[in-house]
């Protein structure tokens, strides 16, 4: 991963990522993640985002950076991400998984959508082999068995 110098993003924007680095993380540990993700898909800030992968850089740099429970997941970068694209307008969808490992241990993956496809992820993951247990914002019954 590299690191992206902080003078590629308006101060207002540095300001709402590690506003959100700092409050997110700690949060996923005492709230509920449907409830969080309520909030961020209907709050608009109306401020058009920077280049979406500087934002997605900036946020990784935080979090490699901070200890626990900052500590860097899929959750905590999916959900940061979310909050921050959600808030601009941006249609993303915050997607959580689930599936069996060979040694029969459940695997869990969160991650972004958008247009249909797997959206500021690495390639390497395989979101096809995940069945998809939530979605926000929230899923539609027609669109529950992904």
């Amino acid at each position: 991963m590299r690191l992206v110098p902080l003078r590629k993003l308006a101060v207002r924007w540095r300001l709402r990522v590690f506003g959100l680095v700092l409050t997110v993380p700690p949060l996923l540990h005492v709230v509920a993640v449907h409830r969080l993700a309520a909030r961020w898909s209907t709050r608009r800030n109306g401020y058009a985002a920077p280049p979406i992968e500087v934002l997605a850089d900036e946020v990784d740099a935080w979090l490699t950076r901070l200890p626990w429970p900052w500590r860097s997941t899929c959750l905590k970068r999916a959900s940061i991400l979310y909050a921050l694209l959600r808030r601009s307008g941006e249609p993303v969808e915050l997607h959580i998984g689930v599936k069996r490992e060979a040694d029969k241990s459940l695997a869990a993956h969160a991650w972004l959508v958008r247009d249909g496809q797997p959206y500021l992820e690495p390639p390497a993951t395989q979101y096809a082999s995940f069945q998809v247990i939530t979605a926000f914002p929230e899923m539609s019954p027609h669109n529950a068995t992904r």
